[in-house]
C-alpha cells in the first residue's frame, strides 16, 4: 500500500504553519490524537500505579498498553521494555549494569558513526572496570561501516560491541545482522542505537540479532522520553543501582521513579498512527510492517528527488554517499557556513539546522571538526513541494554566496539554536 500525504498532513497542526520541517531527526512534529491521548491521560483521574482504585488501575493499563505498543513497533516481548527518560539514559544506565561484570583487559567496542549517546557511556563504564576501548571507523568518502571494519575490532576479550542502526547525521545503515552475527561468534553483546533507524524502516529487533535496542519515541511522532528494550531474561541477569522499596522485577528495576503516564499514553498513541499510515492488516503488528515499508518506499523516492536536486547545485558538498541510508542528507555551501544556511533557510520556512548533532567523532572524522554542516531529513509527512522549497533556498545561498553574511535569521519556523540530534 501507499502513503496517502495528504491525509497524513492534516494530522499535522504544526504544518497548517506553513513551514518545510526537515528538522525530524532532531525531533518530528506530533500529530493531533499524540496530543489528545497525552491530554486525556492527564485529565483521566490517575494516581501511582496499583490494584485498588480506579485511577490506580487506570495508571497501570497505561503502562501495560505501552509496552505493547513498543512491543509491536520493535517485534519484541512487551517484558523486556524499559522506559526512561531518552536513550541517553538508558544506555548509560545499561552501560553501568553491565560494566559490573567486566574487568581490566576486557574490552568494548565502539564505531565513529555512532552519535555520542552510544560512544561516551560505554568509554567511561569501561575506564569505571578497567576495561580497554576499540574503535571501528567508517570509510571517509562513503559513510560506510562494513561489518569487516567491526569484525577486526573484535577479540576473545570484547565484551559489547556498540553500533548505531542509522547515522543520525549521514543517515548510513550498516548491516547489523551480519555484525550481530561476527559479535555474537566473538561472544560478545550487541547494543544497537535505533534512534534513527526506527522512524524510517520496519524494525525487528530479533531479526536484527540486537541484545538491546534503543530507541526515543519523539522521533517517530510521540513524547519526549526514549527506551530500550532486550529479552527480559538477559535483563534479569543484570543488577541496577535502585531504592530499596522499588521493585526489582523485570523491567521495573530499570524504572527509576514513577513513570510518566501521559508521555507513555503518547507513545502508544504514536505507534498506532504509525500503524495506520498504509495498512488494514488484522493485527497491529501487521499494521506497523505494512505501514514501515511503505514509508520506506515513500521516503526513498522523496530522498532522490531531494538528493538529485542538492547535487545539481554548484557549490554544494554532499557527505557521504552510503548505499543504504535513510532519508538524510549532511552537506555544506562553499563561502557559507552552515550557521549562516541555517539561518538563511528559516527566514524561508524551511527548517534544516546545522551542527555537529552530537555524532561529534563523525563530524571530525569527515574533516568537518565539531561545528558540523547542514541536516535535511524527511519523515512521512513531508512533501515534493517541501523538497523543493528547500533546494531552491539552496540554490539561492549558493548563488549569492560571494555576497555579506547575512543577520539573524527571525523568520517563521526558527530552529532549536544547539540541536542535540
Amino acid at each position: 500500500m501507499s502513503l496517502d500525504v495528504s491525509r497524513i498532513r492534516s494530522a499535522f497542526p504544526a504544518l497548517d504553519h506553513g513551514v518545510a520541517y526537515f528538522d525530524g531527526p532532531g525531533g518530528t512534529q506530533v500529530p493531533r490524537r499524540v496530543a489528545e491521548a497525552m491530554a486525556a491521560a492527564m485529565c483521566s483521574g490517575i494516581s501511582n500505579r496499583g490494584t485498588v482504585t480506579a485511577a490506580e488501575l487506570r495508571a497501570e493499563q497505561v503502562v501495560v498498553e505501552a509496552r505493547q505498543a513498543v512491543a509491536d513497533l520493535l517485534g519484541c516481548d512487551p517484558r523486556g521494555v524499559v522506559f526512561a527518560r531518552s536513550a541517553t539514559q538508558a544506555t548509560y544506565d545499561i552501560s553501568r549494569a553491565l560494566a559490573r561484570r567486566w574487568t581490566a583487559g576486557d574490552e568494548v567496542v565502539v564505531t565513529r558513526l555512532d552519535h555520542d549517546s552510544n560512544i561516551r557511556p560505554w568509554i567511561q563504564a569501561a575506564e569505571s572496570a578497567g576495561a580497554a576501548v576499540r574503535w571501528a571507523d567508517f570509510d571517509r568518502g562513503t559513510g560506510e561501516l562494513t561489518v569487516d571494519d567491526v569484525r577486526a575490532r573484535l577479540s576473545g576479550r570484547t565484551k559489547l560491541v556498540a553500533v548505531t542502526g542509522a547515522s543520525n547525521v549521514l543517515g548510513t545503515r550498516p548491516d547489523i545482522p551480519a555484525i550481530a552475527e561476527a559479535v555474537h561468534e566473538a561472544g560478545a553483546l550487541l547494543y544497537v542505537d535505533g534512534v534513527h533507524l526506527t522512524p524510517h524502516a520496519p524494525v525487528d529487533v530479533r531479526a536484527l540479532g540486537a541484545d538491546f535496542y534503543t530507541c526515543s519515541p519523539y522521533k517517530f511522532f510521540g513524547p519526549h522520553h526514549g527506551l530500550v528494550v532486550a529479552e527480559p531474561e538477559l535483563l534479569a541477569t543484570l543488577r541496577a543501582d535502585k531504592l530499596l522499596p522499588s521493585a526489582d522485577t523485570v523491567p521495573e528495576r530499570f524504572e527509576l521513579g514513577t513513570l510518566p503516564y501521559e508521555l507513555l499514553a503518547g507513545t502508544t498513541a504514536a505507534v498506532e498512527f504509525l500503524a495506520s499510515l498504509a495498512s488494514s492488516a488484522p493485527d497491529r503488528r501487521g499494521r506497523v510492517l505494512e505501514s514501515m515499508r511503505a514509508v520506506e518506499e515513500y521516503e526513498e523516492r522523496l530522498f532522490t528527488r531531494m538528493l538529485d536536486g542538492l547535487s545539481r547545485i554548484d557549490g554544494v558538498r554532499l557527505h557521504g554517499s552510503p548505499r543504504h541510508r535513510t532519508p538524510t542528507v549532511f552537506f555544506s555551501v562553499a563561502g557559507v557556513t552552515g550557521r549562516e544556511v541555517y539561518e538563511q533557510l528559516a527566514r524561508l520556512g524551511v527548517n534544516a539546522p546545522a551542527s555537529s548533532f552530537y555524532a561529534l567523532e563523525a563530524s571530525r572524522r569527515l574533516g568537518l571538526g565539531d561545528i558540523g554542516a547542514v541536516r535535511a531529513g524527511l519523515a512521512p509527512y513531508s512533501s515534493e513541494d517541501d523538497v523543493d522549497r528547500l533546494v531552491a533556498g539552496v540554490a539561492e545561498i549558493a548563488g549569492a554566496r560571494s555576497g555579506p553574511a547575512p543577520a539573524a535569521g527571525t523568520g517563521p519556523g526558527r530552529s532549536r539554536t544547539d540541536p542535540a540530534q
